[in-house]
């Protein structure tokens, strides 16, 4: 009874925080928690008439068609390898970035490379997708003017699923690079000064500068990147990947999200989708789980 009016008494006093909290806290309520009873109509046949509740329940009728489905190890092996490939290039950049940022004297130099770098990420991912058009496009686009001013035979990029997967990954890294090193920078800044100043006194290099002080002092923020990353590699983002989509490439670029929208919303198969859905939910969960659990092990760094 004490505790609790302890906590009441330090509420009131910081209301303020609370107030600014406030807004996210009903977001997630509202957008992500109350919805989340609907979950139930993956083990229902549901009737639009008759509501969720009015469905009648098929149990895991629909996951077993997913599982059975023909496209089940083609969405699956799309979704998996292009997260993976996505991580594997995607995770290391962003620290080099800011190992390299951290190192520029020039103070001017620094905030020019940081805003040129930064600047992809607020372009939507519309603009980025039509700028590849235009930049891949076989007829007039910069890329194909190259290949053919070499003596070279255009190359339609988007219309291959081979070059699918590095399209959507490596966009990705040129637009999301720099905005992810400025996590590693932060923490960057909060290493003391006196261990360079040690460091050189010593006659350290500044590769091992970098090697014994600035890796082992971003290394607890990498690992949470990493398990928050690892936990989510069955969500591959829609949009960009359904813009990027055609028919000519649909083996390479059909992945859970896009196929539970086209089944779904296109389909209206609503129950199917929602087990869909479930399950990439499902295996996240537990990824995220397991990894945690591992680089707590591991690293004694861990997100709980």
């Amino acid at each position: 009874m004490h505790s609790g009016r302890t906590v009441f008494r330090k509420m009131v006093s910081n209301y303020q925080l609370y107030l600014l909290f406030l807004p996210t806290f009903v977001y997630f309520i509202v957008f992500h928690y109350m919805p989340m009873y609907g979950i139930q109509i993956a083990f229902k046949e549901f009737i639009a008439t008759k509501g969720i509740f009015g469905s009648p329940w098929v149990g895991f009728e629909h996951f077993e068609r997913f599982f059975n489905s023909y496209q089940f190890w083609t969405v699956i092996k799309n979704t998996i390898g292009l997260s993976v490939y996505g991580l594997v290039v995607s995770f290391p950049l962003p620290i080099l970035l800011a190992l390299l940022l951290n190192q520029l004297a020039s103070q001017r130099f620094k905030r020019f490379v940081q805003t040129v770098t930064y600047a992809p990420h607020f372009i939507s991912t519309v603009v980025l997708v039509g700028m590849l058009a235009v930049f891949l496009s076989p007829r007039s686009g910069l890329v194909n003017q190259i290949i053919t001013f070499f003596g070279g035979e255009p190359v339609f990029f988007l219309a291959m699923p081979e070059w699918f997967k590095s399209l959507y990954v490596l966009s990705g890294v040129w637009q999301g690079a720099g905005w992810g090193a400025i996590i590693y920078l932060a923490a960057l800044a909060g290493v003391d000064p006196g261990l360079h100043e040690a460091a050189i006194m010593d006659g350290a290099s500044k590769l091992q500068r970098i090697r014994y002080i600035d890796i082992p002092s971003i290394m607890p923020t990498a690992i949470i990147v990493l398990i928050l990353n690892l936990g989510s590699i069955m969500t591959v983002g829609f949009e960009k990947t359904f813009l990027m989509q055609n028919s000519l490439n649909i083996d390479s670029s059909e992945i859970i999200s896009t196929y539970v929208y086209k089944t779904g919303l296109l389909g209206t198969q609503y129950s199917f989708s929602a087990a869909v859905g479930l399950f990439d939910s499902v295996v996240n969960f537990i990824l995220l789980v397991l990894v945690n659990r591992g680089a707590r092990k591991l690293t004694e760094t861990s997100l709980w």
